[in-house]
């Protein structure tokens, strides 16, 4: 794999590919979900040469279920395999989480206890992917909205435990951070200074929606909304300890159109700017 510029990057929506095409090198980099590409052909694949001829892609998966107990699937892996041959990109990524148990699919990213069992069993998983991939992976940490009672592991710990035993990268998502510090009543920048930034290959910024509860806010990771200044707040607080860094911003429901995501790449491209230029970031 090659690397992703240390720029801005979108989430591809194919209802923005004209806009695209008439926009060459709006931004830096595009990002997939590889379910949706897991087809032989038609008007996805089509728009994705297209798109592939111009752009570097992240490839994002949803569907390997990582921390699922049991094992892979190996055709689901199979025919990951044979979308990165055939597009060769730059990045690819999946979530510490689980999504299936035995042959039930349950359409979601669910949450685990950080143990010695899951951690074993994670790492296991990454290997195997990585293996049969023939490239390093990037996990990305979770918006959680429960935490386990035997959990003996912090997640900064487990996640660097991972990347230790495993090798694989890690994918910052900072709007899940934010959320998780908030729905569990964490301070962020702590979590921030425990996370091992050396092996984070990618951002993630995305947008959230807030429910009032009687015991305050609950965050939900909606991908539905501008980032929120806060998360813009983090954003530049990281970068000044890490340097540019490839930068997505994601924006999966209520999309917008084209010219709104254009604003919110702008905006991280400025604070990309600040830190190459060695001044302090201004979100």
């Amino acid at each position: 794999m090659t690397q992703l510029p240390r720029t801005t990057g979108l989430g591809f929506k194919p209802e923005h590919f004209h806009s695209i095409m008439a926009h060459p090198g709006a931004v830096g980099f595009f990002e997939v979900h590889a379910e949706n590409y897991m087809g032989d052909g038609g008007a996805p694949h089509a728009m994705l040469t297209a798109l592939r001829a111009d752009h570097e892609l992240s490839i994002h998966g949803v569907g390997l279920s990582i921390g699922g107990a049991g094992g892979l699937n190996l055709a689901h892996l199979d025919r990951l395999r044979k979308l990165i041959d055939r597009y060769q990109p730059a990045s690819f990524s999946e979530h510490l989480a689980w999504s299936s148990h035995g042959a039930a699919w349950l359409n979601d990213l669910l949450p685990l206890p950080y143990t010695h069992e899951t951690l074993a069993t994670i790492c296991a998983h990454i290997n195997q992917v990585q293996d049969r991939l023939g490239c390093q992976m990037l996990l990305e940490n979770p918006a959680t909205y429960v935490t386990f009672e035997q959990s003996t592991w912090s997640e900064t710990d487990f996640l660097t435990e991972i990347t230790r035993r495993t090798g694989c990268g890690l994918l910052l998502d900072i709007n899940n951070v934010f959320v998780s510090a908030t729905n569990h009543r964490f301070d962020a920048r702590t979590y921030l200074a425990a996370f091992p930034l050396a092996a984070v290959g990618e951002i993630h910024l995305a947008g959230h929606d807030t429910e009032e509860l009687p015991s305050g806010p609950l965050l939900i990771d909606s991908h539905g909304a501008p980032v929120a200044d806060p998360v813009w707040a983090l954003y530049a607080h990281v970068l000044e300890q890490t340097g540019p860094l490839p930068t997505l911003i994601e924006w999966d429901t209520d999309v917008p159109a084209f010219s709104v995501l254009l604003r919110e790449a702008a905006r991280a491209d400025t604070v990309l700017a600040h830190v190459k230029r060695g001044k302090p970031c201004a979100a």
